[in-house]
């Protein structure tokens, strides 16, 4: 159970992607899921691409909740976020199915992931050393 609090939830999208794009293809990110025709009478389109992207967004959501804590568990989650966001810049530049602004996305995500993770665990422990102060 260990093992699996400590992988980071944005990796999930970066294997989506792989599967689903060397399977169908570079194009399969802009077929169209939903088009809907707004009060406007403009017509608003969802595609698989927005789908992913927003399922990352999800995973990075959940990321966020899981670093508020500071064990070594979560320590451990932000050097694999780590990990995961130079897999993610290394195939953007490397490999030629990952140059698409959904995966460019993906990668920001997990950009964000990684500051965040060790923006909030930073907070927490000199909150937490602060509060340790106050107490003696």
């Amino acid at each position: 159970m260990f093992a699996l609090a400590v992988i980071p939830l944005t990796i999930l999208p970066l294997i989506v992607f792989n599967i689903v794009g060397w399977i169908f293809g570079h194009d399969v990110w802009s077929t169209v899921l939903v088009n809907i025709t707004m009060v406007s009478g403009v017509p608003w389109s969802f595609s698989l691409g927005d789908l992913l992207i927003l399922f990352g967004i999800g995973c990075l959501f959940f990321e966020i909740l899981k670093s508020t804590a500071s064990t070594s568990r979560e320590i451990a989650n932000h050097i694999l976020s780590t990990v995961v966001f130079v897999i993610y810049l290394i195939e953007f530049i490397v490999v030629g199915i990952a140059a698409h602004s959904v995966f460019f996305l993906l990668m920001i995500i997990s950009l964000f992931d990684v500051i965040a993770g060790f923006t909030i665990s930073i907070k927490t422990a000199s909150r937490d050393i602060q509060l340790g102060r106050d107490v003696q």
